[in-house]
């Protein structure tokens, strides 16, 4: 990715300049410069054999395909000491094509919205005594990209399969293989909640409605939108349960710290074309071949560029940070189990936290910073 960038930023600069948000700008020069002179480094010397090593600093922007392992490990770590000895499901949101399209000079609101609306229909849903009459509680991570790079906002929810009982005193645990909320009942109050609340801002002037949305700011324009989603069924996927915790970990470490594509992904830059595997899922998810202009790659890659203080991932009910200590415990008690540790589980996760300190030459020794190199920009800024 960062080949590409640098070979391609100009020429995106001059078509797509005077419209790239600071963020998307930023996310640029970082994933141009990450791990090379331009962000300084320091030189590592083995105290045994002599080795030195230069190593370049990274440039830690979450949307950078270099920079997100470590930051999973670390992650991960944290999570497995909240995982409890139920199944978990994985339910996914997912906007209308009409209503994501909005998010690309409204982010904040747009996803804000889908965060709040889901978690409140999940939460209410499953609150209710005719279906499960339980508090539970649940981690929601946003991805706004479909295979294809196009923008495809959905919310990814893994869900523990079952809840504190509204009066406190029991664990209700739902049946093993089914999920316990109804689909339908599930798509059709997170559209009313969406819609509801999509209304609100725009009423208040929240919403940006500029170049081609600009005909949105009129109110009939608007309400005519409304109308058009409201028609519709809203998506919304149960996949089938994971199991036991140590599913939830390996998925998670897939999928929590994805950028919009992967450097695995990417398979040539060649003539200013980028070609990069893609999985059609209208193909039976068969893997393909898909190249694009360069410049129109790093458009659709910039589409999914997050604005600062957006977070992407959310812990909601009982896992939601003000409470979570206490409410696990109780979840613990409530279930007279402990949360299997990770070496009793069979699962294949790297969390990628080898020792980076010893000697890659002579494997004996180990390496000490010898010397600090400062920032010198190697590549010109022309954003």
């Amino acid at each position: 990715m960062a080949d590409i960038v640098r070979t391609h930023q100009g020429d995106l600069l001059a078509r797509w300049n005077s419209v790239l948000s600071r963020h998307q700008r930023k996310a640029l020069r970082d994933i141009r410069d990450c791990r090379t002179a331009a962000l300084g480094g320091r030189v590592q010397q083995c105290d045994r054999c002599g080795h030195r090593v230069i190593l370049y600093n990274s440039c830690r922007n979450r949307h950078c395909p270099k920079c997100q392992a470590q930051a999973r490990a670390r992650w991960l770590a944290q999570r497995e000491t909240e995982l409890l000895p139920v199944p978990y499901f994985h339910v996914v949101f997912t906007l209308p094509a009409q209503i994501g399209r909005l998010a690309l000079q409204n982010a904040k609101q747009i996803y804000t919205i889908l965060f709040r609306t889901a978690a409140a229909t999940l939460l209410e849903t499953a609150a209710d005594p005719r279906l499960l009459g339980a508090s539970i509680g649940f981690l929601a991570v946003l991805h706004t990209w479909g295979q294809n790079l196009h923008l495809h906002p959905h919310l990814h929810c893994i869900v523990p399969g079952g809840g504190i009982s509204l009066d406190g005193s029991r664990w209700v645990a739902c049946r093993k293989d089914s999920f316990f909320l109804p689909v339908q009942y599930l798509s059709y109050h997170f559209r009313q909640r969406f819609l509801d609340s999509l209304k609100q801002a725009f009423r208040k002037g929240s919403l940006q409605l500029h170049g081609e949305l600009a005909s949105l700011a009129e109110p009939a324009a608007f309400a005519a939108l409304c109308e058009q989603v409201e028609a519709v069924d809203w998506v919304v996927h149960i996949k089938p349960p994971f199991g036991g915790p140590h599913r939830v970990l390996k998925y998670l470490a897939r999928y929590t710290h994805r950028v919009a594509i992967s450097n695995h992904r990417l398979r040539s830059l060649e003539n200013g074309h980028v070609s990069f595997e893609w999985k059609d899922y209208a193909d039976h998810a068969r893997t393909k071949l898909m190249t694009l202009d360069a410049v129109e790659f790093l458009r659709r890659f910039l589409l999914h560029i997050l604005p600062t203080g957006l977070v992407r991932i959310r812990q909601f009910g009982f896992l939601a940070n003000r409470v979570r200590q206490q409410q696990l415990a109780l979840c613990r008690t409530l279930l007279a189990l402990q949360v299997p540790a990770l070496s009793d589980c069979d699962t294949a996760i790297d969390l990628d936290l080898r020792n980076q300190e010893a000697c890659p030459h002579c494997q004996a020794g180990r390496l000490a910073v010898i010397q600090l190199l400062s920032a010198t920009p190697r590549f010109p800024d022309s954003s």
